[in-house]
């Protein structure tokens, strides 16, 4: 195995504001895929008052070969949780919102419908409130995904557009020529099919990102920025795998800091409104910025 690189090294740190975002969702019964995930960057997030909340539960129906949330079979949904989400969006005086959540292929909509009372509830209270949701594909396009459930239609994505969050974000994740490898319950082409649509079919800021280090070369990483372009993808994010447990995929390479650089140039050429691109970068890292800057 290698040697973990001395700049992806985070230490942890325990302040009054990060004890306060605890208790908060404690106190709401809430998750958060900043514990749930492992995210190298939570201390540094709570210390600003900012959480990216996970609903519809802390256990996934799929088994990505890359996540540390585990596998299970669900609870049923808890229909008080987008209250509690609004309140504690108000009572941590958020000005920008992320939500995201496991993957529910037992739902008959994959939690649209949940996705879109959440956004609803946050507005009822805070209205000035940006929010950006980080979803799943809602097996949208194709009924073969999950169990066969659904009719593999567009039906949850329009919920979710009629809902009017102010950032859609679908992660990528990784390269086709290993999604199946790292997603192999998902499809490459639909998570392209979901972005596009929700871009030609409303205003939403729309977002994407992926892992980098699982075995894929500069030039595979070069075509899954033109797909997601082509898609209409307003932002990126990009960064470093990090292995979660000798049970997942292991790190096949650690990128240097002057190969972020690189990609970095590259995501501009293409001509990205806003790139987040760096080894601790994930999904919502500094995400209020990075709408701020596809919004000039």
């Amino acid at each position: 195995m290698q040697r973990l690189p001395e700049y992806l090294k985070r230490p942890i740190i325990d302040t009054e504001k990060t004890k306060t975002v605890r208790r908060i969702l404690k106190t709401k019964c809430l998750n958060t895929v900043c514990e749930g995930a492992r995210c190298p960057n939570k201390a540094e997030c709570y210390s600003h008052n900012t959480a990216t909340f996970l609903i519809m539960g802390n256990v996934c129906t799929r088994n990505c070969r890359y996540c540390n949330i585990s596998t299970a079979r669900p609870e049923p949904l808890d229909i008080a949780e987008p209250k509690h989400v609004a309140e504690a969006v108000k009572e941590l005086g958020l000005k920008y919102a992320v939500i995201t959540s496991v993957t529910r292929d037992d739902l008959p909509d994959g939690g649209a419908e949940h996705f879109a009372n959440c956004i609803y509830e946050i507005r009822k209270l805070s209205p000035d409130v940006k929010i950006e949701i980080l979803t799943p594909d809602f097996r949208a396009f194709n009924p073969l995904l999950g169990r066969g459930q659904g009719d593999g239609s567009s039906k949850p994505l329009d919920t979710i557009i009629n809902a009017q969050p102010d950032v859609f974000n679908h992660n990528i994740e990784t390269v086709k020529d290993l999604f199946k490898i790292a997603r192999p319950q998902g499809n490459y082409d639909v998570s392209i099919k979901v972005l596009k649509y929700i871009k030609e079919n409303s205003d939403i800021v729309t977002k994407s990102g992926m892992m980098i280090g699982l075995g894929e070369s500069f030039e595979k990483i070069e075509e899954t920025l033109i797909d997601l372009k082509q898609a209409g993808v307003d932002i990126v994010t990009i960064g470093q795998y990090i292995q979660p447990s000798k049970q997942h995929l292991e790190v096949a390479k650690y990128y240097t800091l002057e190969e972020y650089e690189d990609i970095k140039t590259l995501c501009k050429n293409l001509g990205f409104k806003n790139y987040q691109v760096g080894p601790l970068v994930r999904s919502s890292y500094h995400a209020a910025i990075a709408y701020d800057t596809s919004k000039e």
